[in-house]
């Protein structure tokens, strides 16, 4: 029995690594999942949400130039290694964007920047540190993908806004599997009143709309990160309980769950042991599917306010403070996290209907 499961799950890769778009989704899942995990490592900007301000050079177009003096603080930073690393630096040094400067022994005279041909004001600062160049505190930063409203680098914003699109969706999926799976199978399984029940309890969390249950239970737990996450998994149970339960009404009649039963194995290993192992297939296809719903539902709340709270990142939220901005002449501050949500949402479908087809034992 096991070498034909494993037989089976050889031809299913082998079929699966014939599609060349579920191979590449795959592995364009894999870099965005390796981009949000090391985000902080990967973005230009590595303070804690990419929340360097300059409103100076708000809204600069990609590719955006500008020398930046670093202030450097007497507040000595004692953040560990990993905590730099997975949730940014904090930032106690001051970025200044500067037009033009004058080094003259440890004092800088600089002229701040200003955007439309205006003369920005002339400063005076003194480096207290005299083993240090004062040279080292100016260097040309380059914004590829712009700035922002609030003068943040846009790419910085991107990459560290992909955590929560990327995370939202395995902690929704588990949500949903957890309880999905458990519902689905005690309904399929024992049937009669359980089922009835069960199935009443689905039809009333199905009947409300989606993203209406997901505002609900959001302001019922506060408005935040973690519970957008709760929220957004405890709607998207419904579809995972449907397909389990359809399944193990097919699969409890079969021969083998005869057998197992005849052998006196009690409910909970036949339905362990025996039936949900055979019927994953299409819970694994469902839940590629819904780890695409999880990150629009989550870009959703986010645009309407109610998500990730500023100033976490999220493409969401980025649309949100930048859609206005489409008809005014920068329309890649929306269109740039838009491209995003549209991308890792498509490869997800693509993925789940390349595993759709190398999983259908009928092919």
């Amino acid at each position: 029995m096991s070498n034909t499961s494993n037989s089976l799950q050889q031809l299913a890769l082998q079929k699966f690594k014939k599609n060349f778009w579920g191979v590449f989704s795959f592995w364009f899942i894999v870099f965005v999942g390796v981009i949000s995990v090391f985000a902080y490592v990967f973005a230009p900007d590595n303070s804690q949400n990419a929340n360097q301000m300059h409103l100076a050079i708000h809204s600069k177009k990609p590719g955006f130039k500008v020398n930046m003096l670093t202030v450097p603080s007497i507040i000595e930073n004692k953040q560990g290694f990993f905590d730099k690393i997975f949730f940014g630096k904090e930032n106690t040094e001051t970025e200044i964007p500067i037009s033009d400067y004058e080094i003259s022994g440890n004092t800088i005279n600089y002229t701040e920047y200003t955007s439309d041909g205006l003369e920005g004001l002339k400063k005076t600062i003194t480096i207290e540190d005299k083993t240090v160049l004062p040279e080292t505190y100016i260097k040309e930063k380059t914004f590829l993908l712009g700035t922002d409203k609030y003068g943040r680098d846009l790419l910085s914003r991107v990459l560290v806004g992909a955590r929560i699109s990327f995370f939202i969706g395995f902690v929704a999926v588990f949500i949903s599997l957890v309880i999905g799976v458990f519902m689905g199978s005690v309904a399929g399984y024992f049937g009669g009143k359980v089922d009835a029940f069960i199935m009443w309890i689905i039809n009333v969390t199905w009947s409300i709309p989606t993203l209406l249950l997901v505002i609900a239970i959001t302001l019922a737990l506060g408005k935040g990160f973690w519970q957008v996450f709760i929220a957004v998994g405890l709607t998207m149970w419904v579809e995972v309980a449907r397909v389990v339960r359809g399944q193990i009404i097919s699969a409890k009649e079969m021969q083998y769950v005869t057998a197992a039963r005849a052998l006196g194995f009690n409910n909970y290993r036949i339905i362990t042991k025996h039936i949900l192992p055979n019927i994953m297939a299409p819970v694994i296809v469902i839940c590629a599917a819904n780890f695409a719903a999880a990150i629009l539902i989550e870009s959703g709340l986010s645009f309407l306010g109610i998500g990730a709270q500023p100033p976490m990142a999220s493409w969401g939220a980025m649309i949100k403070d930048h859609y206005n901005y489409i008809i005014l002449g920068k329309p890649y501050l929306a269109i740039i996290p838009g491209l995003c949500i549209m991308t890792l949402v498509m490869a997800f479908m693509l993925i789940g209907n390349a595993l759709r087809d190398a999983l259908d034992v009928k092919s």
